[in-house]
């Protein structure tokens, strides 16, 4: 079938016809060539400060930003159908692109395409949002003023993605030469290019050209702009919108203004392969490089990474950027890795300005609107004050030419990305052409995407949906890895930055479906994202992210009962349970101590980590089996007795630091913490009111009936002491099966642990049975242990607590 053909019977599939029809409505929508609309300039009145609201009264003013609203959400309905119809063809261009007679290439319908989806989805999301605000205000029941209806939110979140019309803005010229050579150059797409339509909401249809379509995105951000000028106009000063669309509309202006200034003053560099240089990302970052931590906003380019310091002006005056550094990307080379434990002074610096940020919140939620100005800049004083402190890891960047910066992130899915954007340009190796550090340097203020560092207390305003209380995740297991490997989760929270929002499991064993059935719990103020990242660890490398997602935290959705979920991070699929316990927070803690797991009964420990198997035990374990299976005399040979109180300390006051010391400690160190603590325990796994019962179990000569009496009695055992027991004993069945090379045989094992984990009772405290002596007590306590480990069919071990007892799995794709 003719290739076009096939292209034109999609189009009628979607009830768009190619050939003109009656009903058609011929319009003129090329009022002026859209080719040399690049440079049109911009109307003075889009770049001046909107008047100073007129004498109409607040009622007279909020029923004329009704109808600008009105206006606006159908003029997006109008636009929305018009992208849609642009959009129409691509999916046969794409079809054709890879067969012989192709109508276009696939680097020409990326050309044509380019951003336009993106652009479409944007403009969906504010178009269904903005309709869902009106619909509720305009129903007769709800009875609101004009004052509660709140749309500055929807028009900042949409400006700050007007970076995307930057990307069709520097395509536009390209696309538009490839719909007019193709057009002229060939007659099946010359028909699909002047025949375009669009469904009105009359159930008329307009019929446009390719090319008339190509310019609406154009003429969309001088629209956007005009809009929140006459929003702005009929919005009363003491609305809760008018700071918001303030800065929308500045964000607005400011992107249009480099628009016009980029494009008259055609400072466009040409890289190798054809492409342009443009602005990838932006952000805060902190720079140490100079051995000083210094918030720096980082620009990201086609071909090299700019970072500036942000120089504030006096009022009326435009900001301006100061040129600190850049690195060209072609063979840049990255290097990531969490910082050592912090000084004990830095820890109690940040806990005096958290301690201070949380009274003066508390302050502020007892004033009713607008938080005071003073109250409020100083509250971002201290939050910036912990930004530029806190951070715990290092994106270390090196250049060929010997150069080396290093940047702070306190968020790991924040440093990915940063990292998955620079390592995605570096692979290209595109050549850097020698940038005007002065040009690019002054431009930063017109192209910049993010406007201020991400302090949280920036946003005075009170949602309902913001979290408030204790959020518990449970990390249970993941699947989809390409190979094996010790994994980890690390997990983060939003919010105020009281309280510790950043967690992470213990490492898994080598392993392609690893499991952790680890609780990790946050104390959250203001939280309305959850993020959880994967990630492989690599020994004498950079841990590798396997994949990462972010999730909007709502309380509707989140209940003090378990509800489990299904996550897909890139190729990984994690499996987890949140719950949710909304209660008013307490100051925070002066440390992220725990409390003790030594010497303390296994039942509290469990109870306090919310788990069944205390994951001390399960650090370990796994930390023996990662490294120390094929260790002659694993758990024999003693390890350092400094080390093993060391690792006895952490895992006593702070888990993440337990497990950080576990990688790099000696395995025999490792080995040894278990064993003490065990050894430790107030009583031991297998109660001794069993000792008697199990020394004569002992004594049943068929095996089969020995073990069916001595698992029988492990029943009665309570469940965090069973199942422990369990976990241990499927352990010791794995080392053993390579005791050819570690000497380690299930004999062995059992006069290693039978003394700590099998006690007989105490003479005197209650107990007034027969006492068996010393010698014999051994081998009992030996002969338990090594009849258990005998068992081919033990039970499987439960290393946590249920947690999807709160409906059905869901299923989130990330």
């Amino acid at each position: 079938m003719d290739i076009y053909q096939e292209a034109v019977e999609y189009l009628e599939s979607q009830h768009v016809p190619v050939e003109a029809e009656a009903e058609v409505l011929e319009e003129d929508v090329f009022q002026e060539d859209a080719g040399s609309c690049l440079l049109y300039p911009l109307h003075p009145e889009i770049l001046d400060d909107p008047e100073t609201p007129t004498s109409h009264s607040p009622e007279e003013m909020l029923e004329r930003r009704l109808v600008v609203l009105k206006g606006v959400l159908d003029s997006e309905e109008v636009y929305l159908r018009e992208l849609e119809a642009l959009l129409m063809p691509m999916k046969a261009l794409w079809a054709s692109a890879g067969t012989s007679k192709p109508v276009l290439s696939s680097r020409q319908v990326q050309t044509v395409f380019y951003q336009v989806p993106e652009l479409r989805d944007m403009h969906k999301s504010f178009y269904s949002d903005l309709k869902a605000r009106l619909s509720a205000h305009c129903q007769p029941e709800t009875n609101q003023s004009g004052f509660e209806l709140m749309v500055g939110d929807l028009f900042l979140k949409m400006v700050n993605q007007i970076g995307l019309y930057g990307g069709f803005i520097q395509n536009y010229e390209e696309a538009v030469e490839v719909v007019r050579k193709c057009t002229h150059s060939d007659p099946r797409f010359r028909t699909l290019a002047e025949s375009m339509t669009t469904n009105g909401a009359d159930k008329t249809r307009t019929k446009y050209t390719l090319e008339a379509l190509l310019y609406k995105p154009l003429d969309r951000v001088t629209k956007t702009t005009l809009a929140l000028l006459d929003l702005l106009k009929t919005t009363p000063v003491e609305h809760k919108d008018y700071v918001s669309l303030q800065e929308a509309l500045r964000l607005s202006r400011s992107f249009l203004s480099g628009v016009n200034e980029s494009s008259q003053s055609k400072r466009e560099v040409t890289l190798s392969h054809g492409m342009r240089r443009q602005l990838m990302r932006d952000g805060f970052v902190l720079d140490a490089s100079d051995g000083e931590r210094s918030l720096r906003h980082l620009f990201l380019y086609t071909d090299l990474l700019l970072c500036t310091r942000l120089k504030h002006s006096s009022r009326g005056k435009q900001d301006q950027y100061r040129f600190s550094w850049f690195l060209p990307l072609a063979g840049l080379k990255l290097h990531w890795v969490a910082e050592q434990e912090r000084p004990s002074d830095t820890l109690l610096r940040l806990h005096s300005i958290r301690t201070k940020m949380y009274h003066l919140r508390r302050q502020l939620r007892q004033h009713t609107g607008t938080w005071p100005a003073r109250s409020r800049r100083k509250l971002e004083q201290m939050e910036l004050t912990l930004l530029t402190h806190s951070p715990v890891y290092r994106l270390e960047l090196h250049s060929p030419s010997g150069k080396s910066h290093t940047l702070l992130h306190t968020s790991l899915y924040e440093l990915e990305e940063w990292r998955e954007a620079i390592h995605k340009l570096t692979i290209d190796n595109i050549e850097t052409v020698p940038p005007d550090l002065l040009t690019l340097t002054s431009a930063c203020v017109k192209l910049r995407m993010t406007q201020q560092p991400p302090l949280h207390s920036s946003n005075p305003v009170e949602h309902e949906e913001c979290l408030c209380g204790t959020l518990s995740v449970a990390i249970h297991s993941a699947s989809g890895l390409l190979e094996p490997g010790c994994v980890y989760v690390c997990v983060e929270v939003d919010g105020f930055e009281f309280y510790d929002k950043q967690a992470q499991t213990h490492s898994s064993v080598h392993s392609l479906s690893p499991h952790w059935d680890q609780e990790l719990t946050f104390l959250v103020d203001g939280a309305q994202e959850l993020r959880v990242l994967c990630v492989k660890q690599s020994d004498g490398q950079d841990d590798m992210v396997l994949g990462k997602a972010a999730v909007k935290l709502e309380s509707k959705s989140l209940t003090q009962r378990w509800r489990r979920q299904t996550l897909h991070l890139g190729q990984v699929e994690m499996a987890l349970s949140l719950k949710y316990s909304p209660h008013p927070l307490e100051p925070p803690s002066s440390t992220a101590q725990t409390h003790p797991v030594f010497c303390v009964p296994i039942e509290t420990v469990a109870q306090q980590e919310g788990v069944l198997v205390p994951h001390v035990v399960r650090c370990c374990v796994e930390e023996v089996e990662r490294r120390g299976m094929d260790e002659v005399g694993i758990y024999r040979i003693s390890g350092t007795t400094s080390d093993i109180n060391t690792l006895k300390a952490a895992f006593n006051s702070n888990l993440r630091e337990a497990v950080s010391r576990l990688r790099n400690s000696d395995v025999h160190a490792v080995s040894g913490v278990l064993k003490l603590y065990f050894r430790e325990l107030p009583e031991s796994l297998i109660p001794s009111e069993l000792f008697q019962s199990l020394a004569a179990a002992l004594d049943i000569q068929d095996m089969n009936s020995r073990l069916v009496s001595m698992l029988s009695l492990l029943q009665s055992c309570p469940d965090p002491s069973r199942h422990t027991f369990l976990y241990l004993l499927h352990h010791l069945q794995r080392l053993s099966e390579k005791q050819e090379i570690n000497k380690m045989s299930l004999l062995n094992l059992a006069t290693v642990f039978g003394p700590s984990l099998v006690r007989p009772p105490v003479v005197g405290e209650g107990h007034y049975g027969p006492t068996v002596d010393i010698s014999q007590e051994v081998v009992v306590q030996v002969q338990v242990v090594f009849s258990y480990l005998q068992c081919n069919n033990l039970p499987e071990a439960r290393t946590s607590l249920l947690h999807d007892t709160d409906g059905e799995d869901e299923t989130t794709h990330m």
